[in-house]
């Protein structure tokens, strides 16, 4: 009977260890990730006066900057407009560039409010954040120079240059089967491939090529999309942004029944 309580109450103890353990580590963890640094409710966004929003400044026409190094492009309207409905100025906003890698940790680390900066939404990155209503649906195209390729048929047994590892190359096959695929290492070498006729086509993002044409106006994006990818704000989960994310989707669904959203896509230059 001893044995039995003895060996309860030592149980009791190790239980009792372990649980203040997982707090200290939990605890630990959140004041070296900064989680609990600078919450963006949007009680405490209004009393500060501005958005903090991450944004891309090198992807044109998304988000980049023009010969004054001003940020310009449909995610940057997107942040003015939203800062100007959620706050009442289009000027009320720090943006923040980021590199790919960051969209999502700036959020996570509570770093900004929230992101607009190409990100597709999807179900595995939905467990770490929350998307707003999409904004644009972007997705898989290809573009070319020359002026025998109309359609998705005639690059059949051609080349068409894809990035390596890249979701387009299943797109590419499943609509091109019989076309041969050229794998590189970033935009620049595709665009080698195809100055030096090894490749007639890349297969890439709308939103990416769309920026690549306005610069080289020798190139053109054939009419047929291969994939449609939603690009949403991301935002940080946890009842207490419930306002934030309310009002951010309010807004966009508002844009996109206005048109708005439509007119500021065709201005840049996105189909």
């Amino acid at each position: 009977m001893n044995n039995r309580c003895n060996r309860s109450v030592a149980i009791n103890r190790l239980h009792l260890v372990l649980s203040a353990t997982i707090v200290c580590i939990l605890c630990c963890s959140i004041l070296a990730t900064g989680f609990i640094v600078s919450a963006a409710q949007m009680p405490e966004i209004q009393q500060r006066g501005y958005l903090t929003i991450a944004v891309k400044d090198n992807l044109r026409p998304l988000g980049f900057k023009d010969a004054s190094g001003n940020l310009q492009g449909l995610e940057i309207d997107l942040a003015k407009r939203l800062a100007s409905d959620l706050l009442g100025k289009a000027d009320a906003i720090k943006l923040k560039p980021v590199a790919n890698r960051d969209r999502l940790s700036v959020v996570l680390d509570q770093k900004v409010d929230f992101a607009i900066a190409r990100v597709t939404a999807t179900e595995s990155r939905s467990r770490l954040v929350s998307f707003s209503v999409p904004y644009y649906f972007d997705g898989a195209v290809l573009l070319t120079k020359d002026a025998s390729v109309q359609q998705l048929s005639d690059l059949a047994k051609r080349k068409i240059a894809v990035l390596n590892n890249s979701s387009t190359i299943a797109q590419v096959r499943y609509y091109v089967p019989n076309a041969e695929l050229v794998a590189v290492n970033s935009y620049n070498e595709a665009r080698e491939q195809i100055e030096s006729n090894t490749a007639v086509a890349f297969a890439a993002d709308t939103s990416v090529l769309s920026g690549w044409v306005q610069q080289y106006p020798q190139y053109r994006l054939l009419p047929t999309k291969l994939s449609t990818e939603p690009l949403s704000v991301v935002m940080p989960k946890g009842l207490q942004y419930d306002e934030l994310r309310r009002r951010v989707n309010e807004a966009i669904a508002g844009y996109i029944a206005e048109g708005w959203l439509k007119e500021r896509a065709q201005y840049w230059g996105l189909p």
